[in-house]
Order: C-alpha cells, then sequence, then structure tokens
C-alpha cells in the first residue's frame, strides 16, 4: 500500500481522485471506480503499488503498435483493477478481479528495479503497461518508466485514453508510445458498454499527439453497436483531424465476457471499416484479429509499394529505411529506430 498520486481533499474527510476523468468522490474507507485506490482516514492509498498479477514478454506488435520500433520486444506487465466496466472486456478476469472478489487485490511483489532488470534480460526495447487500463497503477508505471528511460528502454501504455490532462502532462516526458482505445464514436456506446464517456477519450488522444508521444488507435469493431458507416466515417475523421499519419487499427471482435449476444465481426466489416479510414484521409488503416488477410501489412501511402509484411504478430519483411520508403522515399511516420540486434522476425 502506497499514498497515491494526484488527489485532493474534499469535504470532511472525502478525497477526490484526480488520476482520471471519473474524478471519484471518495468517502472514507471507501474505493474509486478502479476498485484499487482506498481512502483511509482523508488520504488515499493505491492498493496495487508492485503487485504485478500479469507478466509476459510481448511482440510489440500485439499492442497493437506497427509503427513503433517493429519486430522488438516488449515486457508487459498488470495489476488488477480497471476504470472502465467494459461488457466485452477480454481481460475481465483481472480488470474486474476487486468487483469479483469482493474488494480483494491479488499480484506478486515486484519492484521497478525487478521489473526494467527483467526487461533487460529478457531483451526487449520496451516495457509495455497492458492488459488493464494502466493508469490505475500509475504510481508503480511511473516509477518503472523513470529506471526504465535511464537504462535506454522505452515506454508504452496500451490505455482507455481516460486519465486526466494534469496525468497526461505528468506522464508524457516518460512516455514514448499509446495505443488508444477509441471505442466508438457515440456517448451512448461509452455509457451502456463501458460506463464512461467519449470526450476525455478524444482529448487524450489530441493531448498525447501534442505532447510528441506516438500514438496509435484501435477500435474493436462490434456487430450492431459500433459498426455504421456514419460512426466508421466520424472516428477516421477525428483521427485525421489530429494527424492523418496516425495509424487506425480496426480489429475483429469476438464474444466474451457479458457480451455473449453478438456475433464475430465479418472480414467484410473490417474490410469496410480500413476502405472507410483510408478514403477519409489516413494514411495507414490496419485490419486486426483476422491473421493473412492482407489488411495488416503497411504500404507506402505515396508509390503503394509494400512495405512491412506481417503475419499475426510477426514481420517477414521490412523495407523501411530511415523511416522513408525504400522505393520512392517517401517518410513513413513512425518511430523506426535500430533494433536489428533485437527482431523476431520469422
Amino acid at each position: 500500500m502506497k499514498e497515491a498520486m494526484f488527489y485532493q481533499s474534499g469535504k470532511g474527510s472525502e478525497v477526490i481522485c484526480g488520476l482520471c476523468c471519473h474524478r471519484c468522490h471518495i468517502k472514507e474507507g471507501r474505493r474509486g471506480l478502479c476498485g484499487v485506490r482506498e481512502n483511509r482516514a482523508g488520504i488515499l492509498y493505491t492498493l496495487v503499488y508492485g503487485q504485478v498479477v500479469a507478466e509476459n514478454i510481448d511482440p510489440i506488435e500485439k499492442k497493437p503498435l506497427f509503427h513503433f520500433l517493429p519486430g522488438s520486444r516488449s515486457y508487459s506487465i498488470s495489476t488488477v483493477g480497471c476504470n472502465f466496466h467494459c461488457l466485452h472486456c477480454q481481460n475481465y478476469d483481472i480488470s474486474q478481479y476487486p468487483h469479483l472478489h469482493t474488494g480483494e487485490t491479488a499480484g506478486v511483489e515486484k519492484t521497478p528495479e525487478s521489473v526494467v532488470e527483467a526487461a533487460l534480460q529478457a531483451d526487449c526495447a520496451s516495457i509495455s503497461y497492458t492488459y488493464v487500463e494502466p493508469t490505475i497503477f500509475y504510481e508503480f508505471a511511473h516509477a518503472c518508466s523513470e529506471l526504465a528511460h535511464e537504462q535506454q528502454l522505452k515506454n508504452v501504455f496500451v490505455s482507455n485514453g481516460y486519465m486526466t490532462p494534469e496525468v497526461t502532462h505528468h506522464l508524457a516526458p516518460l512516455l514514448d508510445g499509446i495505443n488508444v482505445d477509441i471505442k466508438a464514436f457515440t456517448d451512448d456506446f461509452y455509457k451502456k458498454v463501458c460506463k464512461a464517456r467519449l470526450q476525455p477519450v478524444l482529448d487524450t488522444v489530441r493531448l498525447m499527439h501534442k505532447l510528441g508521444v506516438w500514438v496509435e488507435v484501435t477500435t474493436l469493431i462490434i456487430p450492431g453497436l459500433n459498426d455504421s458507416s456514419e460512426e466508421l466515417h466520424d472516428i477516421a475523421g477525428f483521427i485525421k483531424s489530429v494527424d492523418p499519419g496516425i495509424p487506425w487499427h480496426v480489429t475483429a471482435f469476438y464474444p466474451t465476457y457479458k457480451l455473449t449476444d453478438r456475433d464475430p465481426t465479418p472480414v467484410e466489416s473490417l474490410r469496410r471499416a480500413r476502405d472507410i479510414g483510408l478514403a477519409e484521409g489516413l494514411r495507414f488503416v490496419y485490419e486486426g484479429n483476422i491473421p493473412g488477410e492482407g489488411g495488416e501489412n503497411t504500404y507506402c501511402p505515396s508509390c503503394r509499394a509494400e512495405l512491412i509484411t506481417r503475419f499475426g504478430f510477426s514481420i517477414r519483411q521490412n523495407r523501411i529505411n530511415d523511416g522513408c520508403c525504400s522505393k520512392c522515399g517517401e517518410k513513413i511516420e513512425g518511430v523506426w529506430g535500430q533494433q536489428a540486434d533485437r527482431m523476431h522476425n520469422v
């Protein structure tokens, strides 16, 4: 247990958490919506500092980040808890753990030093804070991020984008890449499916980009809920308004958790979403969760040469040279770096 960051005193012994845009007013002895920040005698504590429940070595493509050190490994960690309650969460067993276990938390105790050392020993190029919303274990993620940069490791968030602007400003100097879910483009979806709101997510995408963090966006296409052409045009139009070079991942839904009354996403829906994104003016749109369909490759926006050939999370060929198309010289937006010693291509 560690005193939390980003909170202030409210009325009496109440505290107001400023970590995410719920800005929970938490009474004495109670917790925020995330289930892992508790008010004890007017002091807000994080209950999951260093309590790592998931720890894996992942290809960076799994985040998904396609324009961020492609072919590199990322050391991925998570605690329990989340500030969203998505009906279709694929990691609900850890994201909703406190709610499913009468307030209990779980995890193996780790220090920032042990996480960074493990990432280095595994020959990873980055540490990813992922699997649940990493903002809810911000104190630990921030401590790891500081040490990671000292060791020349990059830091990545896989996020729902619901952190407050003050947290974004605090995090950005240590954050190298982020994938933000834009789950839909209506408040109705966010309220019913995620128990949240849309606008803070859009604000985070815009602010992260403004502060110089590499941003990619993911939308899970759910039949009948967020797959209308109008809504897809709206999402693509928003991304373009921030930067047409931001990659957009449109990925396939599979029934899970409390959303089992929907069919899996047809390939045709992903193809339509990708076509809409490209027609809207985005330079890079990728189809996800359906390997081998060709929509996961990177093409030069100028000459259409196939630059990165992917299959699932592996790279079969990379023809980007110094951040440019090897055929016509067009600049390809991304964080490329020199990662030849850390590639796991097939």
